[in-house]
């Protein structure tokens, strides 16, 4: 019988599995940036994203990070805890870069120390405007208990990768979270963590191994990646 798909996103799409609690998510070979004004589709790039996410949850789950991931199904395809998104991007930022050179003409490179977090309001047709805590208050998004967990959970986060990217000559100069709620209520690390969700430069050097190739038309998006895979010697 076909799984029933339960929701379809930018670059995943979740399907009832044969249990309550537990969802399948499919990663798509779909790009997008901007809002998903612009978009395009790249061969293995569902795959290649599926194995970063496994690679980053693993050394999350070995720290301690309790996340959504159940199991790992095939080369684009995860089992995963079923989870009430918070409809909050939590963004962590160690140097400045995007938006945030745009929104405050910060210089780009500019070490924010110690690590920036900021709240994005998960919204496509509002473009995730940036929020601050009274913002989410009024709207009644989270608590002010579940802001202070998802924040000390996202920056502990960024210590553990931004430690163990360094190691390998890579820099994390900034990432996107998303957490969500279990049946129970558990707030637990869901979404992905791929080079779509983080910026990372080759260390020392501004050059952009993530979607900045594809949304500032730096090269090969994919090809990317894989360079990506083999310095931390990730088999894809």
């Amino acid at each position: 019988m076909e799984a029933i798909l339960l929701y379809e996103g930018k670059a995943k799409k979740i399907f009832e599995s044969d249990k309550q609690d537990e969802v399948i998510i499919n990663f798509k070979d779909d790009a997008t940036a901007f809002n998903a004004q612009k978009k395009d589709t790249f061969s293995e790039k569902g795959r290649v994203n599926l194995a970063f996410s496994r690679y980053f949850f693993d050394l999350l789950h070995e720290n301690g990070i309790k996340t959504h991931v159940i199991s790992f199904i095939d080369e684009s395809s995860m089992r995963a805890k079923k989870v009430d998104i918070i409809p909050l991007e939590v963004v962590v930022r160690n140097f400045a870069a995007g938006s945030l050179c745009r929104r405050l003409g910060f210089e780009k490179g500019m070490a924010l120390t110690p690590p920036l977090c900021e709240f994005y309001l998960k919204d496509d047709d509002l473009n995730d405007p940036i929020l601050c805590r009274e913002h989410i208050r009024y709207m009644n998004t989270a608590t002010e208990e579940e802001l202070a967990y998802m924040e000390q959970q996202a920056l502990r986060i960024n210590e553990i990768i931004y430690s163990f990217m360094d190691s390998k000559g890579i820099t994390l100069v900034d990432h996107k979270l998303e957490f969500g709620k279990t049946l129970d209520g558990e707030i637990i690390l869901a979404d992905e963590i791929s080079p779509d969700t983080c910026r990372f430069w080759v260390k020392g050097t501004m050059e952009s191994l993530d979607k900045d190739v594809y949304r500032e038309d730096k090269g090969d998006l994919v090809g990317s990646y894989k360079k990506l895979a083999d310095i931390l010697g990730l088999e894809l």
